[in-house]
């Protein structure tokens, strides 16, 4: 039987081979990172009917070649282009990540570790980063809960949408800041009732509450040093806390005054047998008694009192045009006999003798004149020259204060508020002083309880959320995996490979894709790196040798027939 037959069948199915790497090729042209395979031939073998032989030099003759005949071909290697980058293509997904480089993610069913190149995943019930195509976990590195960094450690399934994910912690305000202009002209500031500045803040729990400080000028030549006070703190109700307990800045603070204190004279009338505040109406009516706020000379501090107190001093600050600003009223003061007195003593002193000294004016037409005033805060002074901060509280050096709650309010944290911002130029009247929490650089700003509301993968891999609160958190980075011969990885179907001993072994924690110059870029996957062009010209020198191959079997034949023709 003729060689050349068995060569040509050989020629056959090693042809019909390439065709099939061919067609496998076409058929995945739009496969989601597939790589494309080429095949190499190789002869099968040859059969020897005469040895080389070598010169022989004392009979003179030369050598010879050996006489080989060739029995046919064989595929001499399958290889796949898995190196090749694809193109881009775009599609807006945030989980959809093309590895730009070698590398390749890593992802698990369970119980054994794949190596793929289609990045196209989804977040899964469970809250893991999963393909969409397998449901395999995608694997990574969890963050180091005592550092916040990522910790390289063998790979896990990186879920990202745990319950302890989808919230960012709250925290306590513990800085802050009044920065602007205080301008020495503003109406506000000249008033009774002083410029209120508005502090948004926040408690451990995430609460907000507002406190509500106020500027007040001094009198005289001193409009250059201000009182800054804190007046109330509301909730995020709107309801006033009771801030009997919290202390602001420093206690005692004198400020300069000049301002005339009289009764209104037209509503009001002192009545001195029954030391009596009364209305001038027919008849009158009494809305104060002094011995409801005193007794035996001191102030009555009883608590099952402290209702009726407050009210009969609420009607007497009324009667000196001090409504609803009562403490404000009793902390005023003047120089008198006894040297300086507060309206608080001087009622004090009423309640013993309506007619002796240093007590407050009862009578039309009669002034007093307050020469300052006690408060609870800071003292403000600006220089003059300048109309820079100057010092806080006599310090030039601390130009801040701070808001302190007591050990019961354990939800709080105090406040150090900075003023080193704040200035006294002249703004055309108009103040534009305020308060924002955080220091200035914006650290302490504390923060409500936050909803994750996107997720953004880096170029490294590292996950982010980002929450409503405006806070950002790590909560892990995606591994890859880099082989010393990535062509020796073994395709598993749906676009996965595994390890192999010619590849190179995977050692269960993988590299950061930025160590090998790589980086992930999402919304766009890699495409399949197949040419068709290079394919079609491949299929017609493929169908060009299979034609050849057949032909070869076609005329071995007719020789045969010849031969057996040759007997009739």
């Amino acid at each position: 039987m003729m060689r050349s037959l068995y060569s040509g069948v050989a020629g056959l199915k090693t042809h019909q081979t390439r065709m099939d790497v061919i067609g496998n090729n076409i058929a995945n042209v739009n496969t989601t990172a597939y790589k494309s395979s080429s095949m190499t031939f190789s002869e099968l073998m040859s059969q020897t009917t005469q040895k080389a032989s070598g010169a022989n030099a004392t009979t003179g003759v030369g050598g010879t070649n050996a006489k080989q005949i060739g029995l046919g071909v064989k595929a001499g290697a399958i290889n796949t282009a898995i190196t090749t980058q694809g193109s881009a293509q775009s599609t807006g997904n945030p989980f959809d990540i093309m590895i730009t480089g070698d590398n390749f993610f890593v992802v698990s069913n369970g119980s054994e570790n794949f190596f793929t190149r289609d990045g196209s995943f989804y977040v899964d019930g469970a809250g893991n980063l999963a393909m969409t195509s397998t449901g395999y976990n995608v694997m990574g590195w969890g963050v180091d809960k005592t550092t916040g960094n990522i910790k390289q450690d063998t790979v896990t399934a990186l879920r990202i949408m745990s319950s302890a994910n989808m919230t960012y912690p709250p925290e306590a305000t513990t800085k802050a800041n009044i920065s602007g202009i205080l301008d020495e002209n503003d109406k506000d500031v000249t008033s009774a009732n002083g410029k209120t500045v508005n502090l948004n803040f926040f408690d451990a729990r995430g609460y907000s509450y507002t406190a509500k400080f106020t500027f007040k000028q001094s009198g005289g030549d001193k409009t250059n040093e201000y009182s800054l006070e804190l007046n109330k703190i509301l909730d995020s109700t709107g309801k006033e806390m009771d801030i009997s307990g919290i202390t602001f800045g420093e206690k005692n603070l004198e400020q300069t005054l000049s301002s005339k204190l009289s009764l209104n004279t037209d509503s009001y009338k002192w009545d001195d047998a029954t030391k009596t505040l009364q209305t001038t109406a027919t008849p009158p009516e009494t809305v104060a008694a002094l011995d409801k706020i005193f007794k035996n000379g001191a102030l009555i501090t009883d608590q099952d009192k402290a209702e009726e107190v407050q009210k009969n001093l609420d009607a007497i600050a009324k009667a000196y045009g001090y409504e609803g600003s009562t403490d404000e009223f009793l902390k005023l003061y003047t120089t008198g006999k006894a040297g300086q007195v507060t309206v608080q003593k001087m009622l004090e002193n009423m309640s013993k003798n309506m007619t002796g000294d240093d007590i407050l004016p009862k009578a039309k037409n009669e002034e007093l004149t307050m020469t300052g005033r006690k408060f609870d805060g800071a003292k403000v002074v600006f220089d003059k020259d300048s109309g820079k901060l100057q010092s806080i509280n006599n310090s030039t050096t601390n130009l801040s204060t701070t808001l302190n709650f007591p050990a019961s309010m354990g939800n709080f944290s105090n406040i150090t508020i900075d003023l080193s911002e704040c200035t006294n130029y002249d703004n055309k009247g108009t103040s534009t002083v305020g308060a924002t929490s955080g220091d200035l650089d914006g650290l302490g700003t504390g923060r409500r309880l936050g909803d994750m509301i996107g997720v953004s993968i880096q170029k490294d891999g590292m996950i982010y959320a980002s929450y409503d609160n405006g806070m950002t958190k790590l909560l892990g980075q995606i591994a890859t995996a880099a082989f010393a011969n990535a062509s020796g990885l073994e395709k598993e179907g749906d676009n996965l490979y595994s390890a192999t001993l010619n590849s190179g072994e995977f050692d269960g924690i993988g590299v950061d894709i930025t160590a090998g110059g790589g980086y992930m870029s999402t919304g766009q996957l890699e495409m399949s790196n197949v040419d068709l062009s290079s394919e079609f010209t491949e299929m017609i020198t493929t169908q060009r040798g299979f034609q050849a191959n057949s032909r070869i079997i076609t005329v071995s034949d007719t020789l045969l027939e010849e031969l057996t023709n040759l007997k009739r």
